[in-house]
């Protein structure tokens, strides 16, 4: 690949550039922002790799810069921040950043990262060979910013090409207030998120989001909730009465998540609300106007609900005006580690932990599960080890831990022990030999922090040997 490093740390981008060139690469280096932008314009890059705090122009100030430029359309941007630096390396990813790496850079998480960026350009190429590219590409990378108050401290859904395309569709909802919008798909795979950006879009929008969870109240309760109530309904009730959610969202957005469980008389009430834009309070006899939004989410198949009479038709297809389906975790496993190296940092920081990388080991564990609980689980995994595990990696002997390990397909969980010459077993079908000596290489090289002397010793081959497998890895992985 052709890859631009832009650090003003000449010693550290030296490093960096040696070993990128080692393993095939064609490398270029710039010394500061500026430089970097005139080298975009005159040439073609496949990979960026920024230092985030540079003097003059800062490394997400550059990104902004690139966001404008067609040139810099189709090269991945990967930022370099200190692990302090946490704020600007999310704001980075949420301005269509590839990916973020902590300093001092670790070989393992660069190789890994940089394979990534490979197989994405892959990607890139055989998508513009189509006919139909010009339209659909102009699309798909769109740099998508999620506003803070959109994502609500998950950043989630920018790691994978069908989450791109997700939030570019959900984006067109956003210009178009006047269709509700159904959001299907399992626990935990974000559907709020992308529910709070079909609401506030690009933009810092200052009109309510009022969500309302129907599975988490009794059916004699949801209508008050939702409509509100005038004084002197019920007993007990508060004298001047109380708004429901309807008010609260009044010019917003109402945010109905798992409308599944709405009773059937309750969905009649709301198909009104969507179809006429007015409805009553309870105990009331004034029709109320109301202009909100409605989206609608669910983690089961409305269609089949409605072949089983559990649903109302007539309200499936008004609410499937505008339809989002959120896919799970295992369709997406590309989004794995970034995720999950992103939860870790954030959760590190905020807790004042020492997490910053994620073994090779546990990195498998991570890619083979299946993740039923999807994003929501992964969050609460990495949390979990980093909070009540006093380490600076997450291994697999913390997954196992918790019985990870147990739930994946085609992975040994003695991954941890050394491997032995007499102390191995192999599969029945296949062992392709390159797989296996690939992994000890690059192992070595983070057992040893990148020093190849030190790994040639170990392996005990030649340092020229080292340098030729290590480029043979990047082919086989570009």
């Amino acid at each position: 690949m052709d890859i631009l490093i832009v650090d003003d740390e000449a010693r550290s981008r030296l490093h960096t550039a040696d070993f990128l060139r080692k393993m095939g690469h064609h490398v270029v280096e710039a010394s500061n922002g500026q430089e970097a932008l005139n080298l975009i314009s005159a040439q073609r890059f496949n990979m960026l790799l920024t230092d985030n705090r540079m003097p003059q122009m800062s490394g997400l100030d550059l990104l902004r810069q690139l966001s404008l430029m067609p040139e810099a359309r189709n090269m991945d941007k990967v930022l370099f921040t200190a692990f302090a630096d946490m704020d600007s390396s999310i704001a980075a990813i949420r301005s269509g950043a590839f990916d973020y790496l902590l300093k001092p850079l670790d070989v393992e998480e660069l190789v890994r990262t940089t394979e990534r960026v490979a197989r994405h350009q892959v990607e890139i190429n055989e998508t513009n060979d189509e006919d139909s590219v010009c339209s659909y590409k102009n699309n798909e990378n769109r740099n998508i910013t999620i506003n803070p108050s959109a994502a609500s401290g998950n950043t989630v859904g920018i790691y994978s090409k069908g989450m791109k395309n997700i939030f570019a569709l959900a984006l067109k909802l956003h210009y178009n207030r006047s269709i509700p919008v159904l959001i299907e798909g399992e626990t935990g795979t974000g559907k709020e998120l992308v529910a709070r950006y079909i609401h506030y879009g690009d933009e810092r929008e200052q009109l309510p989001f009022i969500a309302l969870n129907c599975a988490a109240l009794p059916a004699h309760v949801f209508e008050s909730e939702l409509f509100g109530y005038e004084p002197g309904t019920f007993s007990g009730g508060l004298p001047r009465g109380k708004q429901g959610k309807l008010d609260m969202a009044r010019g917003g957005t109402l945010f109905m998540d798992e409308i599944s469980e709405l009773p059937l008389d309750q969905q009649a009430k709301l198909l009104r609300v969507i179809q006429e834009k007015e409805f009553y309070r309870v105990g009331g006899l004034s029709l109320v106007k109301t202009d909100v939004r409605i989206i609608c989410a669910s983690n089961q198949n409305l269609k089949q609900l409605v072949r089983q009479g559990a649903f109302r038709q007539d309200l499936y297809y008004r609410l499937n005006t505008g339809y989002v389906f959120v896919p799970p975790l295992r369709e997406q496993p590309e989004a794995i580690l970034p995720l999950a190296r992103l939860f870790m940092a954030e959760i590190s920081e905020q807790s004042g932990r020492r997490f910053r990388t994620i073994t090779p080991e546990a990195a498998r564990i991570m890619e083979s599960c299946n993740w039923p609980g999807n994003i929501r689980e992964l969050r609460n995994v990495i949390e979990w080890i980093v909070l009540m595990c006093d380490d600076t990696r997450i291994k697999a002997s913390h997954l196992s831990s918790m019985g990870l390990n147990l739930r994946c397909d085609n992975y040994e969980s003695s991954l941890e022990k050394p491997l032995l010459p007499d102390d191995f077993f192999l599969p029945a079908d296949a062992m392709p030999l390159h797989k296996l000596s690939d992994d000890i290489i690059l192992r070595a090289l983070k057992m040893h922090n990148g020093n190849k002397t030190a790994v040639a010793r170990y392996l005990g081959i030649a340092r020229s040997t080292l340098y030729y497998r290590l480029q043979c890895i990047a082919n086989r992985n570009n």
